[in-house]
């Protein structure tokens, strides 16, 4: 019942928040600091994620919940005292398709906990103040979204020319100074923005001889990293391309963005360069970042010249220009090739390093794995690319399960009735955008 009125009450004072920030654009919020307290930290404790990587500490989520009362206590009460102090994070690197590594960065649990909870708090702050074109690290929005509603806007706006863009090594090179003046733009809290700021240069361990300490960036992988990368690209990018490009462009234009990655359309070409060539390029360098030049691009995007446009790629689609079956111009989008070779990839190393497991487990886990294909490629125009994943995939499950014995132990008539039996899904395509968004 005590955690049931706390869960409550903790959320009675975000939608609170949510509802002044509606209400007020202007409104600064003054102590924010105080709601990290005890209620709100228990909240944000069991919201982590269980089976997450420790931290330096090596304390695990069950480790910290067995002793959590006396935890939060000490926590809540070195955060009074401003006696808090941020741990290092721990460097770690994931593969890209590239060949590259992604850093990651694994903050200690305590901190994420605390991260966690000023996480909630501005986004009950800034909710309101994002734009609709704005799709990343958001409620109730994903890639999906911004992927139908790019569709759509091609598909039936007066556009003729595309601005392919992406920000080079975006989350290491976000100014810590105007990251800070962005946040004092909407709080009034020095403590909490003091806070903030303790975490923007927490040191980094590279390995356990290497201690950096980074003037710039935000690891990627920290809870409340996100968050900030939106705040950031709020004030950098959306704002400034609805009171700026937009009003001084001669005809029609939009920007849609998820993260770092965005696509501006423009009705005329010179509205375009101009964006290209200068009005991006000095808007960036302004707040220390850059395009990257590999995957920035601009190029002809229209119905009336569609075996000359050009295709592009955003989100793991393929945009294009094609016809439908009444011989019309339509936007279509598939699975970008190398996207769907790497899928075929890591599908290939899954079932072989389960192929062991009991044909249920193996069945329900691969059920899983491909109804969440579905559903974010399951789009029109991409049947292709989903039975080949699906054709490919059905290949090894067939190949490593004849290969657990020295007996060949299916045929395909068996196999095929297997899949049935286990209810496997067949590629299936979504149907038109549950939601709309307003850009007025």
């Amino acid at each position: 019942m005590r955690n049931r009125q706390a869960e409550e009450h903790v959320q009675a004072v975000l939608a609170g928040i949510a509802n002044r920030a509606r209400v007020s654009k202007r409104h600064r919020f003054g102590g924010v600091y105080t709601l990290l307290n005890e209620e709100c930290l228990r909240r944000s404790f069991y919201k982590l994620n269980r089976k997450a990587a420790p931290g330096v500490d090596e304390v695990t989520w069950e480790e910290y919940e067995s002793n959590l009362d006396e935890n939060l206590t000490g926590l809540v009460d070195r955060l009074k005292r401003k006696a808090y102090r941020t741990r290092l994070v721990r460097r770690h690197y994931i593969p890209k398709d590239n060949g590259k590594r992604r850093p990651l960065g694994i903050p200690v649990l305590e901190d994420k906990l605390v991260q966690h909870a000023a996480k909630e708090i501005l986004e009950a702050i800034y909710e309101a103040d994002f734009v609709e074109y704005s799709f990343a690290y958001r409620p109730e929005r994903s890639a999906k979204d911004a992927t139908n509603e790019l569709c759509f806007r091609l598909q039936f706006g007066p556009i003729s020319w595309v601005v392919e863009a992406d920000i080079k090594g975006f989350f290491d090179n976000i100014d810590h100074g105007w990251m800070l003046r962005m946040l004092e733009e909407r709080i009034d809290d020095r403590a909490f923005v003091r806070l903030v700021g303790k975490w923007l240069k927490a040191g980094v361990l590279e390995d356990i001889h290497t201690v950096t300490h980074p003037g710039n960036g935000t690891p990627q992988g920290g809870v409340i990293s996100p968050i900030l990368a939106n705040i950031y690209l709020h004030y950098v990018l959306d704002k400034w391309f609805e009171k700026v490009v937009q009003k001084e462009a001669k005809g029609e234009s939009f920007l849609i963005r998820y993260a770092d990655d965005f696509v501006c359309a423009f009705r005329y070409k010179a509205d375009a360069e101009r964006f290209y060539r200068q009005q991006l390029p000095e808007r960036l360098a302004k707040f220390m970042l850059e395009v990257a030049p590999d995957k920035t691009r601009m190029f002809r995007f229209t119905r009336y010249e569609v075996h000359e446009s050009n295709s592009f790629e955003f989100l793991g689609f393929e945009f294009r220009w094609g016809q439908n079956r009444h011989k019309r111009p339509q936007v279509k989008r598939r699975t970008v090739r190398k996207k769907l070779r790497s899928s075929c990839r890591e599908m290939q190393a899954w079932i072989k390093a389960n192929r062991s497991l009991g044909i249920r487990p193996l069945m329900a886990t691969l059920a899983r794995k491909l109804r969440g294909h579905w559903n974010y490629f399951g789009v029109p125009h991409n049947s292709l690319s989903l039975w080949s994943f699906y054709k490919y995939t059905c290949e090894e499950v067939y190949k490593w399960l004849n290969r657990r014995s020295q007996r060949r132990s299916f045929t395909w008539e068996r196999f095929n009735a297997m899949l049935d039996r286990y209810r496997i899904p067949k590629p299936s395509i979504s149907t038109k955008p549950k939601k709309r968004y307003s850009y007025v």
